[in-house]
């Protein structure tokens, strides 16, 4: 199903909702649906807001106003207050953003993880300035889950993805990290993936468990890898002119929501990925797992520095110095 058309019924209340009295009413759109991650964590947001302030939030899944380009313009424009969206996405906007696909640089370990994302200096230091540029205040960042490959026949090294159609987000850096994998990088739109895998227009994508899980992709592709190359990243964005002008009591309610939301999807979290690998053998016996060996994840890995190139090559004037934070945030995160 293509999402891309935006019914006048939805603009007009949307815009209806921009007139007079408004600001009590706040609108969050994300990429998923509301039982999946971004789900779990805008309804944990509006929940603490409603709580705590006599503002309403009205949550928007992925699909009710359109595809991930929509709601960016969306939110970037002020028809809605708040958006929830991957770095792949908005790397166009911002491609220092890109630097969360180069493979093998977010740790597996899930403590030292949380632990980056909570105290990350590039995260809540360097990137809300690249933000602020676009029109966004960046709220916070977090994890969703490990990244599985998703394929239609079975991946043990590079030489397994040659000539694969792969599906991509439309992020160059993403396009860059799966050709030097050897596969053949196609950015599609989400609404599209199901049925071009479904008809073989593409024979693979990446998700975390619980989302390859949620959208039933292990029915069109049942072979699942687990390389290890990365974990999903989002981001919580709200507009720039509505966040400043809100009043210091709303910033704090909203900064508070942010961080009782971050926490909730954390613990959310917590053998989410396990649970939802046992719930697709359950629906599908056939689905084959595989966990690549340290040598069979090898020189996939050996790819990792001339991605990493790249980024410094096309991820804008601050990619290396937020590379380099990165880094040093990370090994204070392994407590190195």
């Amino acid at each position: 199903m293509n999402y891309k058309a935006i019914t006048a019924a939805s603009l007009c209340a949307l815009m209806l909702g921009a007139g007079a009295g408004a600001a009590e009413t706040w609108r969050y759109a994300f990429e998923e649906a509301m039982d999946e991650v971004q789900g779990k964590f805008a309804q944990k947001f509006k929940e603490e807001v409603e709580a705590n302030s006599d503002n309403e939030v009205q949550l928007f899944p992925f699909g009710t106003l359109g595809e991930s380009a929509d709601i960016m313009e969306q939110a970037q424009s002020g028809i809605l207050q708040f958006v929830d969206q991957s770095p792949g996405f908005t790397g166009a906007l911002i491609p220092e953003a890109q630097v969360f696909f180069v493979p093998y640089l977010l740790p597996a370990d899930e403590g030292q993880l949380i632990k980056f994302f909570r105290d990350s200096k590039a995260i809540h230091e360097l990137f809300p300035p690249l933000y602020a540029d676009q029109g966004l205040e960046l709220l916070t960042m977090f994890p969703e889950g490990e990244v599985m490959m998703t394929t239609t026949k079975p991946i043990a090294g590079p030489a397994d993805l040659n000539e694969v159609k792969f599906r991509v987000m439309t992020n160059p850096l993403l396009v860059a990290s799966y050709q030097a994998f050897g596969a053949t990088p196609t950015p599609l739109p989400w609404g599209e993936v199901y049925g071009a895998l479904q008809t073989g227009i593409i024979q693979g994508q990446e998700n975390p468990a619980f989302f390859i899980e949620s959208t039933k992709m292990y029915e069109v592709a049942n072979n699942i890898t687990r390389a290890g190359h990365n974990n999903f990243t989002t981001a919580v964005m709200a507009n720039k002119e509505f966040f400043d002008g809100l009043s210091d009591a709303d910033k704090t309610v909203v900064r508070n929501a942010i961080a009782a939301a971050f926490d909730y999807t954390v613990d959310y979290q917590s053998g989410l990925t396990e649970t939802s690998l046992q719930k697709i053998k359950e629906a599908r016996p056939d689905v084959t797992i595989t966990t690549l060996t340290e040598e069979q994840r090898a020189p996939f890995k050996a790819t990792a520095a001339a991605v990493e190139a790249k980024f410094l090559e096309i991820g804008g004037p601050q990619a290396k110095p937020i590379l380099d934070q990165m880094k040093a945030d990370l090994a204070a995160a392994a407590g190195n």
